[in-house]
């Protein structure tokens, strides 16, 4: 065969990888669960060295990839920094910065573990306009297509002088900023704002002005972002406050009523695991003196628990896969989505931790101070925790941010900033 004929056949033969964007936080379906595969092939993964090192500055905001771009935010000297890198080189294409404390302005509590941005950016592919949300509550629109010229742009303690998160429980007062990823639905950009008129907020996408308020009027939670879910028909929206998983109305002339409350408070308001959305289905897990995982499902009467398991995840959200729920902390737990029941447990991990489920039913892990692991999901191995490849200490710090794979790369970040892309494509 000459080497004509067998590069005619190579391209001939259907693509390996499917190339998905990461838009906003946790993937394209919000949930952890990815169109790519591992590319595990036995031996060292991912092979070699990370196809470019680079740093952002400090923060746990999670990048996410748009075609050849990612976007991301750090903090560094007083200012936040709103990031766009080339996926292929790591470099910087455009930055923008604004004046922002390393804290929110009423937080309190464990300023030692987290600094900057914790929240993910949102993309709308319509516009290229990138939804950014900062530790002391700006709500930020920048136009990619301009080199992230500013939009538009909104204060919350400013406008709505949000108060300081209440203490609850038992323990001490904790309030971390704002945490939560902006949700675009339809032409809204949907916050938890955490706010005495209103726990969710939406605005214009276009201009920022407010268009409704939520009926819920609880404090914001600490995790990760409100996740959309439809219930019987109707379009909602769910997400764990400082007192309740809530799920709240989408629908046109009823947009923030609240369809279901299920009542979930945690210690030191560490609701930090952002709640995982199945069909009318939702997983919360929360540490302290909750130390559980839930199954709640929703209907229009309200919000019933179907079952409840004394495992808990204090940060890593929950993943759904095929008659399974997984996550990382301190070990990888693998429970039964119908019963609860639980199926394995293994590994060793830290309390920091991320984890994606990829399409050949493999779970890939982002842990402790840059541990990148691949296991097996119960589906490959029904009785036991299999390890597929570790690589350890990768950072020097807190693998706080979410892992992303998009277009067969890995984009791994720690919270000061330090990012490594490694291709799992030959």
């Amino acid at each position: 065969m000459s080497k004509t004929t067998a590069t005619l056949l190579l391209c001939l033969l259907p693509c390996s990888v499917a190339a998905e964007d990461w838009p906003h936080w946790r993937g394209n379906g919000r949930n952890g669960v990815v169109n790519e595969s591992s590319h595990f092939r036995g031996g060292s993964w991912p092979s070699g060295k990370p196809l470019w090192s680079s740093n952002v500055n400090s923060g746990g905001s999670g990048p996410i990839v748009i075609g050849n771009r990612l976007y991301t935010m750090g903090w560094k000297k007083g200012r936040d920094f709103v990031y766009a890198l080339d996926t292929k080189t790591g470099r910087i294409v455009w930055q923008q910065s604004y004046a922002c404390p390393a804290y929110g302005r009423v937080s309190d509590g464990d300023k030692g573990l987290y600094s900057g941005p914790s929240s993910c950016p949102s993309y709308d592919k319509a516009t290229g306009h990138l939804y950014t949300l900062s530790t002391d509550g700006d709500l930020i629109c920048w136009n990619t297509r301009q080199q992230g010229k500013r939009v538009w742009s909104l204060n919350f303690y400013d406008a709505y002088r949000v108060p300081q998160r209440p203490k609850v429980g038992r323990r001490s007062l904790r309030d971390y900023g704002y945490t939560t990823a902006p949700l675009l639905h339809g032409e809204t950009v949907i916050v938890e704002v955490g706010d005495d008129e209103g726990n969710l907020m939406a605005f214009s996408k276009e201009t920022g002005k407010r268009l409704w308020v939520s009926e819920s009027r609880d404090p914001a939670g600490h995790t990760g972002g409100p996740v959309p879910m439809v219930v019987e028909g109707l379009p909602c929206v769910a997400v764990l406050t400082i007192h309740n998983l809530l799920v709240a109305r989408l629908d046109r002339g009823h947009e923030g009523e609240t369809l279901a409350e299920f009542p979930w408070v945690t210690d030191f308001a560490n609701n930090v695991a952002t709640p995982t959305v199945s069909k009318n289905s939702i997983v919360i897990s929360s540490e302290y003196n909750q130390y559980s995982t839930a199954r709640i499902d929703v209907t229009r009467s309200g919000a019933k628990q179907v079952w409840k398991q004394p495992f808990a995840s204090g940060l890593c959200p929950p993943v759904i896969h095929k008659g399974h729920v997984y996550w990382c902390w301190r070990g990888l737990y693998c429970l039964d989505f119908e019963t609860g029941k639980p199926i394995w447990r293994g590994g060793v991990f830290g309390d920091t931790a991320s984890c994606i489920a990829t399409s050949d039913d493999r779970l890939i892990i982002w842990g402790r101070r840059g541990d990148l692991v691949l296991a097996e999901m119960a589906d490959r191995s029904a009785k036991k925790y299999t390890e597929l490849a570790r690589r350890k200490d990768l950072m020097k710090n807190d693998a706080w941010p979410h892992i992303v794979l998009s277009g067969g790369k890995l984009f791994c970040r720690d919270r000061d900033g330090n990012m490594k892309c490694f291709v799992l494509t030959p």
